[in-house]
């Protein structure tokens, strides 16, 4: 299994920063790649998204779960359809800084077996292997996931600023 987890501090309040992570749809704005997100449930536990991306020459509709919410601290979630992919929001009071009135830390976690990536689900273009569609996609993962946390931070405080990012990336151990 790979990871990527990336974390950073917002100068917002825990219950904010959590109710707005639960606005899932809303994510479609912040992404390059990933072009609609359709809603069934109400953010809780068994909802479901549908996320449509697309990249180079290729669409792919992802399928995933709402498995556990800890409000205002966890939102969990699974891939439910053609690969192995679990992650996470976790969000956490900090000590603000001085000149701010809150502070939450904020966890995205991913977590994803490539090679369960089933060769049908994706309409490859001729000659092209779902190996190397898989290798070009990594990193891709990794910028996506800076990109979205980065513009969380923006919405949530109304403003940009320089953000400091942690992005750890690597295996799972089993």
């Amino acid at each position: 299994m790979e990871r990527v987890e990336v974390t950073t501090v917002v100068y917002a309040n825990r219950e904010r920063v959590y109710e707005f992570l639960l606005d899932f749809p809303g994510y479609a704005a912040y992404s390059e790649h990933l072009k609609r997100v359709d809603q069934h449930g109400d953010g809780g536990p068994g909802t479901r998204y549908h996320l449509a991306f697309a990249w180079w020459k290729l669409t792919y509709t992802a399928h995933s779960e709402v498995t556990a919410v800890d409000p205002p601290a966890r939102i969990d979630w699974a891939i439910t359809k053609d690969i192995d992919a679990t992650g996470h929001w976790r969000v956490e009071s900090v000590d603000p800084p001085e000149g701010e009135d809150a502070a939450t830390r904020v966890h995205f976690l991913v977590e994803y077996d490539a090679d369960s990536a089933s060769v049908g689900s994706v309409d490859l273009p001729r000659f092209v292997s779902l190996s190397w569609v898989v290798e070009k996609v990594k990193p891709k993962i990794r910028t996506e996931a800076t990109r979205i946390v980065e513009r969380v931070v923006v919405d949530l405080e109304g403003q940009r600023r320089d953000v400091d990012l942690d992005v750890d990336t690597g295996s799972v151990e089993d």
